[in-house]
């Protein structure tokens, strides 16, 4: 028992420990030290699960496959500040217009969110936990670009204390904290969140061509157009376009090919779940199909893959290990649904056109009742067999 404490021993300064001055400090120095290196506070000895992988590891791998999105979107944001503006410039040029307006919604993000985790971590006299370093760089990413950086503060906030904390912080929320944020901005400020203007980013006193509409090939679908060829003279909303991602959206769901580079991350290292992801799939073209089949709309069922978030939120919102479904036979379940409902609310709720949002937070909700129940049954298939 003695080897093992000495072991555990925290290899922070005295004065950081309990009984020295600064013990206050002692979990954001902890915090710090244990981010840049592995910690001191390793078992070498007995039966226990030896792994050089811990959550912040891991979460740096999400964050990883996180920065294709991230890179694209910045560049995105230029390009669509050119088109719109009549502007031409270069690759450099138009990723830095992108990178200085996205930067500020990073920043804020992780300031604001950080502060509010160390707060309560020195509160309660406990380690400062990781998981908002995938939340930080996650929010930045499903907002518009001209989103006020005021009013992201405030979803950040929201989001970290009603979301997270309130529950216990990292890995006792039943809502993903980044899509909580969203939701936050969606309702308590839609004038802010909808329409065209917020999807381009301007410079002062610029003034945006006639031809350009802003809006996204969402938007089209939920005025009763195709989605594809009344897209207004700027913006095409042809497949290949919106698989690349050279369209307005939020900052880093436009692209699916960025995304899918994200995704093939995730499941090389074992991160996230393919199977939430191909059942997610399964349940949108599902729905999708059956409402092409029974002329509910005439937008083909594979462009609900690649319009809006869905392909963003199934690659890194569903598969959160957290709040999604924990059994294998769940995950298909949690998966399917939340494809299915977002194709239901996109063609049933025209005055919310991107239905991932809200299909995903519904499924957080249900993700304890499904393992329940796959658990359950599984329980009862087996008593069954043993008394047969």
């Amino acid at each position: 028992m003695k080897e093992i404490m000495e072991e555990n021993k925290s290899s922070l300064p005295a004065i950081f420990e309990k009984g020295g001055k600064l013990y206050w400090l002692h979990s954001t120095v902890d915090a710090f030290d244990t981010f840049l290196r592995v910690p001191a506070t390793v078992t070498k000895k007995g039966a226990h699960v030896r792994d050089a992988v811990d959550l912040k590891r891991l979460l740096i791998i999400v964050v990883f496959a996180l920065v294709p999105a991230a890179v694209f979107g910045m560049w995105n944001v230029g390009y669509q500040h050119n088109l719109a503006t009549g502007a031409t410039a270069g690759l450099i040029p138009t990723f830095f217009f992108g990178f200085w307006k996205v930067l500020p919604l990073f920043i804020v993000s992780y300031v604001v969110g950080l502060a509010i985790e160390f707060a309560f971590a020195q509160i309660n006299e406990e380690e400062l936990s990781e998981g908002y370093l995938v939340s930080g760089f996650l929010i930045p990413l499903i907002v518009p670009v001209n989103t006020p950086l005021w009013i992201l503060a405030i979803a950040v906030a929201f989001a970290v204390v009603f979301g997270k904390e309130v529950f216990g912080g990292t890995g006792y929320n039943f809502l993903n904290p980044a899509l909580l944020a969203r939701a936050f901005l969606f309702f308590a400020y839609p004038s802010k969140l909808s329409g065209s203007a917020c999807w381009i980013a301007t410079k002062k006193g610029e003034v945006i061509a006639d031809a350009a509409t802003g809006a996204t090939p969402l938007s089209f679908m939920a005025d009763g157009m195709d989605g594809i060829s009344n897209a207004g003279a700027q913006y095409g909303t042809d497949a290949w376009s919106m698989f690349a991602g050279i369209i307005p959206g939020s900052v880093g769901e436009t692209s699916v090919i960025a995304i899918l580079l994200g995704a093939i991350i995730l499941i090389w290292t074992g991160v996230a779940s393919w199977k939430i992801m191909v059942s997610s799939v399964a349940g949108a073209l599902a729905i999708g199909g059956l409402a092409n089949v029974l002329g509910g709309t005439d937008v083909p069922a594979y462009y609900h893959l690649i319009m809006g978030g869905f392909a963003f939120g199934t690659v890194f919102m569903a598969t959160d290990p957290v709040t999604a479904a924990q059994t294998e036979c769940g995950k298909w379940i949690y998966g399917f649904l939340i494809g299915a409902l977002c194709v239901i609310v996109r063609l049933f709720n025209p005055g919310y056109a991107e239905g991932m949002m809200l299909a995903i937070l519904l499924c957080n909700t249900l993700a304890p009742l499904i393992d329940h129940c796959v658990v359950s049954t599984s329980i009862s298939r087996r008593a069954k067999k043993a008394n047969a």
